[in-house]
């Protein structure tokens, strides 16, 4: 019966009327098809809108002007098309958010008038949402309609992912590669940073870890720990490498016992094929996973996330350089705090010490990574209330309970040591050391 509601990609772009709001999934699971060819509507509509997040490709729209410009793009997490699409139009914003109340700012002003996601071929009635539910589920029941391409290449996940054919309204037969994200080699910074946090991590603990070179060399440290357990905002290689050779199985976690738990799933092959048809694996809405009453219930959470820069005071910027967005608040906080709810969590930041920055003049120059104060216009992704642990390649402080004085030592102690006496000098001119 849901063959009638087969329609060509022109047939959907053509469901898109002047004023329409929207929405499209994340990441591994943006409608290709939708979004390489929404360009050729976009002299004919009016005051339109799409909302984004993660955008994993470039599209015509992004880099053609006269096209672009037509509709408004709203991002909840920055990633490169979209910084790239920034550079050439004038229509692209950044919308802030915690990854768990995604669904919600989307939906805030106003329900989307279409939703467009991706989806597996139907199976006994239903589909899988596949490798990313971060809200495509909270917001598919708040649009007026929804519109998802059938990709034969998805995987097959379950959690909150099932739906049934007749929860949807349209189906577009594509035949698209999944999206790689493929971090870059670990090298001695991330070394030594992710030795320092696997000596906090017990057997039994439950894991948050990122993508990226820290968050891997993390995972590198994990090969002797026993029965860990994951409930984490993203799954990718490293985690599914450890559940394949028996040292994560959740034997210990306090919720959802002998599952993995995740709101998207983003790697290569190697995680793809692990969670495809995984009844171990639980994909589910981010508003479940990174909610606060959730972590809180996970005994021995652990939570590893990144930052760009931090003062001395403890505010973390994660998310721009200055006032220029770079990527997303995400599930930074979501995590960081939640993880802190639970009995025994630890809540980690990790930065390198110092970086090459790009001067006025083009050149680069090292800088360190620890400064007096933030940027002008920097973001403060997670608050100095709410950070525990602050690890770089020259250690770790535990900040919980330090005054502003005690934590500006503590955190001058783990920044590259040719920056400290600068450092203590410039703390103590702001008053921040007496």
């Amino acid at each position: 019966m849901y063959r009638e509601k087969f329609i060509t990609v022109e047939q959907a772009l053509g469901l898109v009327k002047d004023n329409y709001k929207i929405s499209v999934a994340d990441g591994p699971v943006e409608p290709q098809a939708f979004l390489s060819n929404l360009h050729t509507i976009l002299d004919k509509v009016k005051n339109t809108e799409i909302w984004m997040c993660l955008t994993m490709r470039s599209y015509p729209f992004f880099e053609m002007p006269e096209y672009g410009n037509n509709i408004r793009i709203n991002t909840i997490y920055m990633s490169k098309p979209t910084r790239d699409a920034m550079e050439c139009l004038n229509t692209v914003s950044y919308v802030p958010t915690h990854l768990r109340k995604s669904a919600i700012t989307i939906c805030a002003q106003r329900d989307p008038d279409i939703f467009v996601g991706t989806c597996t071929p139907p199976v006994n009635g239903k589909v899988s949402l596949g490798l990313s539910n971060i809200y495509s589920l909270d917001v598919m029941k708040k649009a007026k309609t929804v519109v998802m391409e059938v990709n034969p290449n998805m995987p097959y996940t379950y959690g909150d992912t099932e739906i049934s054919v007749d929860d949807i309204d349209y189906f577009v037969e594509v035949d698209f590669p999944m999206v790689y994200d493929i971090t870059a080699p670990i090298n001695e910074r991330d070394r030594i940073i992710g030795e320092h946090i696997s000596k906090y991590i017990n057997d039994g603990d439950c894991l948050q870890i990122g993508i990226g070179s820290i968050p891997n060399s993390v995972v590198s440290f994990l090969s002797t720990k026993k029965d860990l357990g994951v409930h984490t905002e993203l799954l990718g290689d490293g985690l599914a490498g450890l559940a394949e050779q028996g040292i994560i199985n959740g034997s210990h976690k306090t919720i959802n016992k002998g599952k993995i738990v995740t709101s998207i799933v983003l790697g290569t092959d190697k995680v793809y094929k692990y969670v495809d048809h995984n009844k171990d694996v639980m994909v589910m809405s981010c508003s479940y996973v990174n909610g606060y009453a959730t972590l809180a219930q996970n005994r021995n959470q652990v939570s590893i996330n990144t930052s760009i820069e931090v003062d001395l005071t403890g505010q973390c910027c994660s998310e721009s350089f200055g006032s220029r967005q770079y990527s997303g608040t995400g599930g930074q906080a979501d995590t960081a705090i939640g993880t802190q709810m639970a009995e025994g969590g630890k809540a980690f930041i990790a930065l390198y010490s110092t970086t090459n920055a790009r001067q006025k003049d083009g050149t680069r120059k090292e800088v360190s990574k620890i400064v007096p104060q933030l940027k002008p216009g920097a973001t403060v992704s997670l608050s100095r209330n709410d950070l525990q642990y602050l690890v770089t390649e020259y250690g770790v402080v535990y900040l919980r309970g330090l005054s502003v004085s005690d934590r500006a030592k503590a955190i001058i102690s783990i920044a590259a040591p040719q920056y400290r006496d600068q450092l203590y000098c410039q703390a103590k001119e702001l008053g921040l050391i007496k």
